[in-house]
């Protein structure tokens, strides 16, 4: 397991990296909400009232930060946060 701090401009994240079987396994938390990979589960996060957004395709946390959101919590839509920004906007509105 990879833990590392990522530093934004709002505030200081927390990213969480785990080497599974085929893809790594990655979260990055916010003081709000996480931007998490698309092994875990979105709806779920929905259902628990969490504000978190979802990115694909990403191996490491600069992906993650780059990555276009292509799924949302709502409450991180009524956050502000939509399907066309990335993991690092998003992250910065959940400071």
């Amino acid at each position: 397991m990879i833990v590392e701090q990522i530093t934004l401009e709002n505030g200081t994240a927390l990213g969480l990296k785990f080497e599974m079987q085929n893809a790594p396994l990655i979260v990055i938390k916010a003081d709000k909400g996480f931007v998490m990979c698309g092994y875990l589960d979105i709806d779920m996060a929905d259902t628990l009232g969490d504000v978190a957004v979802r990115v694909r395709g990403v191996s490491t946390f600069e992906d993650v930060l780059e990555a276009q959101v292509v799924g949302a919590t709502q409450a991180a839509i009524d956050l502000g946060i939509d399907i066309k920004m990335n993991g690092r906007d998003a992250l910065e509105l959940m400071f």
